[in-house]
């Protein structure tokens, strides 16, 4: 699944969710509806991928990920984003990806429940990790608080995947209606 599906997100709501019979609906669902952050990644990267071609583009943005989303953000900040940069960006993104599913895969029966080390914690942090790096100032500090408290009351009463989607739009509406920084010119 690796291989073809790079969303570990969606990969970890279709293994909680699996059952037999398999339940397409809530699959393609929650797949939608997690993976849906993408459209405002890509969204947010189309101006600063000026240099790629549009299938450079297209293809380029199969291994878009949060991590590599975020990187990509950071170095238009200081210099243009070269089809180089984001292909390779990408494909080792990709690989590692793939690498390590393998790995996890193996070792999983050995290591066993990953709440047990701590480790069902590591995909939360290292979104709190790209959230704190890519934040520059009063305004990105309100979007970010109405997304996360969103997400938190959504997940704690509806649950997931929807706190997702709602934290997205929360983040959408708190876009919208927060002034702009004064002190930083967009």
């Amino acid at each position: 699944m690796s291989l073809f599906v790079f969303a570990g997100g969606a990969q970890f709501a279709a293994i909680e969710i699996w059952t037999f019979p398999v339940p397409v609906f809530a699959l393609v669902v929650s797949t939608l509806l997690i993976n849906s952050r993408h459209v405002l990644m890509g969204v947010s990267l189309r101006p600063k991928l000026h240099a790629l071609s549009g299938p450079q583009r297209v293809i380029g943005c199969f291994t878009l990920a949060d991590e590599n989303w975020a990187l990509a953000e950071r170095r238009a900040t200081v210099r243009p984003i070269s089809p180089t940069y984001f292909f390779v960006m990408g494909v080792v993104f990709w690989a590692n990806w793939v690498v390590w599913s393998f790995v996890g895969a193996l070792l999983g029966p050995v290591l066993g429940d990953p709440r047990r080390l701590g480790a069902d914690f590591a995909f939360t942090a290292i979104f709190i990790g790209l959230i704190v790096s890519l934040r520059s100032g009063p305004r990105s500090g309100a979007v970010i608080a109405a997304s996360a408290v969103t997400a938190a009351l959504v997940r704690a009463v509806i649950g997931s995947p929807w706190h997702v989607l709602s934290g997205a739009l929360a983040g959408i509406v708190a876009t919208a209606v927060v002034p702009v920084d004064q002190a930083r010119p967009r």
